[in-house]
């Protein structure tokens, strides 16, 4: 090639041409990297050992080159080593040669940098997750080794999850029933329901009563309260719900919910509803109040640790971590975690009453 081919060449370098050619074959090799007799040893394990072979599919101008791909199945990790090649067989390009060889890339690189991580499952009661998740954080800041996975999905769903191993804990904000019963349960903190409005709805104060008939709809105006002249905005929680049943049980009694309450999938999403309506009225765990929110007095009553602790305030039910037999373990020693000093400390900070409330007050 003479000269002035050359620079024509390199003046084109990042076009890409339907009539160029494109070089790329695929072959299996033996491994340049033999592991020792029966696969034992200090060196790296390795099966399998490729190349890639690709030309100027862009103007470059270069050699074709040659990608060695090993795979080391101790570790997951991927090697790719450019090598020059003197073959260069000519094959028709197109634009789909190009992002094909770019996808390749991509899956390979993409394999390199991956690795499989081990970990546990802990999923359920969505009352319960931003706790877990926070604990899990903490735990895993101290064991970097260590993975826990934390999903919410309901109480029901948390236990149904233990039973059939899908999850390695399940966790419920509420009590198990029947057979439930046999699985293996930890109390790792009480929380309370609260009742909250918009923060500028002028209620601070309801009764029993009063939040029965509000819920059943035959309350069905803030008027009759004592506040504004505006219809009542019921925000519940869905059926299989810990929230929901523990509330049912605190609250609704044999009265049932109305179906004209706007049903929501977690805590924070009735806390999102009751924010953004003046009008609206719902429960969550009290943990999870926050200044977007009002939590009403109920009979007077605020609802706050020392009024659960003495037990004046009495919409109070557990945080249960639910297991299908006794830990052992990564998941026992997150349990043992959890009901640490530590741990018991940072669930107080956060507004719930901690399964060993003396030694976090210490």
């Amino acid at each position: 090639m003479s000269q002035e081919d050359m620079d024509n060449r390199k003046s084109t370098k990042f076009q890409t041409l339907n009539d160029k050619e494109i070089s790329f074959a695929l072959q299996q090799t033996p491994s340049p990297h033999p592991s020792p007799p029966g696969g034992q040893g200090k060196g790296e394990r390795r099966f399998g050992h490729w190349n890639f072979v690709f030309g100027n599919y862009l103007e470059f101008g270069l050699p074709a080159r040659s990608l060695s791909l090993a795979l080391n199945p101790e570790n997951g990790q991927t090697h790719l080593r450019p090598t020059f090649c003197k073959q260069n067989a000519p094959a028709k390009a197109g634009i789909w040669n190009l992002g094909f060889l770019f996808l390749l890339l991509f899956i390979l690189f993409s394999m390199g940098c991956q690795r499989s991580k081990a970990g546990i499952t802990v999923a359920g009661s969505t009352s319960v997750e931003p706790f877990a998740e926070l604990l899990a954080e903490e735990y895993m800041s101290r064991h970097p080794e260590s993975h826990i996975y934390v999903q919410g999905g309901g109480s029901t769903a948390g236990i149904e999850a233990a039973i059939t191993r899908a999850a390695n804990i399940g966790m419920s904000s509420r009590n198990l029933i029947g057979e439930e019963n046999k699985l293996y349960t930890v109390t790792i903190a009480k929380d309370a329901i609260a009742i909250i409005v918009n923060p500028k709805n002028s209620i601070q104060d309801l009764s029993l009563q009063q939040i029965r008939l509000v819920f059943s709809g035959k309350i069905r105006n803030w008027k009759e309260l004592g506040g504004p002249l505006h219809p009542i905005v019921l925000v519940t929680r869905e059926e299989g719900s810990g929230t929901r049943e523990s509330f049912q049980k605190f609250v609704m009694g044999k009265e049932d919910i109305s179906l004209e309450a706007l049903v929501q999938d977690s805590n924070g999403a009735v806390r999102q509803v009751v924010a953004s309506n003046h009008h609206a009225i719902g429960y969550i765990s009290l943990g999870l109040v926050n200044d977007q929110v009002k939590a009403v007095k109920i009979s007077g009553v605020e609802p706050n640790l020392t009024n659960i602790d003495n037990g004046k305030y009495t919409l109070v039910r557990p945080f249960l971590f639910v297991f299908k037999e006794e830990p052992t373990g990564e998941a026992n020693s997150f349990l043992e975690f959890v009901l640490s000093p530590l741990a018991q400390k940072l669930l107080l900070k956060e507004g719930l009453v901690p399964a060993l409330h003396k030694m976090a007050r210490e």
